[in-house]
């Protein structure tokens, strides 16, 4: 039963949460579909934080969705030692630079009075989700050797039994492996949450800002008059002490 509540009916309620949720606030609530940016508040923590987080999650994320479009050809790069090594240490070394900036980003928020005034609570969540699926991932890397190998061979059939609402869990239900099961809930988990938080705005990135042409700012008028300009005012002088 537990298996099922874990794999099956978390996986469904999560994504159906994900599609509705999102699409109703786009619809409804579309002007708040935002990073909520807090730069303006505090940019050096956040550089130094968010560069390895971004840099990290995207290597990790496009190498789970290569796993999960080609297992066959992961499997195949995996027969050659040297080249599963490679890909085995690359893999956790970006899964550490996304804990380590992730670390960095919490640290900036609880040392950081500004930050702080604008962190809401489900901000407080995404860490929590985010921190159990980034050690979880380590930890399920480092114990259960060659994770690349048996993702593709072991949970890519799990997954796109999901999509094709066919759901097979024998091969994941069979991976004694408690940080496994972890990673899996937390990676739905946080789909779920999706909606509710400022992750939302992926959904609407300007994709399109890759290709366009570099806007150009121009003066329209005579920057040398306004320099020299001697008709400026100061005004009244203020009474204020």
């Amino acid at each position: 039963m537990t298996n099922y509540l874990l794999f099956i009916a978390l996986p469904y309620a999560s994504l159906a949460v994900f599609l509705v949720g999102s699409i109703y606030r786009y619809i409804n609530r579309g002007f708040s579909v935002s990073s909520i940016s807090s730069q303006f508040l505090e940019g050096r923590k956040l550089f130094w934080g968010s560069q390895p987080f971004h840099w990290g999650l995207f290597v990790l994320f496009f190498g789970h969705l290569i796993a999960f479009l080609f297992p066959r050809a992961v499997i195949a790069w995996n027969g050659q030692p040297v080249r599963l090594l490679i890909l085995e240490i690359t893999a956790f070394s970006f899964g550490l630079c996304a804990l380590l900036g992730l670390i960095l980003l919490v640290n900036r928020r609880l040392t950081s009075r500004r930050v702080q005034m604008v962190t809401s609570k489900m901000d407080i969540v995404v860490f929590i989700v985010l921190l159990t699926q980034i050690i979880s991932g380590l930890l399920v890397a480092y114990h259960n050797r060659w994770g690349s190998s048996w993702f593709a061979a072991f949970l890519t059939p799990y997954l796109r039994s999901i999509f094709v609402f066919n759901p097979q869990i024998d091969a994941v239900a069979s991976v004694n492996s408690l940080s496994l099961q972890i990673h899996i809930v937390s990676a739905f988990s946080l789909i779920a949450i999706i909606p509710f938080t400022r992750f939302i705005h992926f959904l609407v990135y300007p994709i399109d800002y890759v290709w366009r042409s570099y806007q150009q700012v121009i003066w329209n008028w005579n920057r040398k008059n306004i320099r020299t300009s001697r008709s400026h005012s100061e005004g009244h002088r203020s009474l204020n002490n």
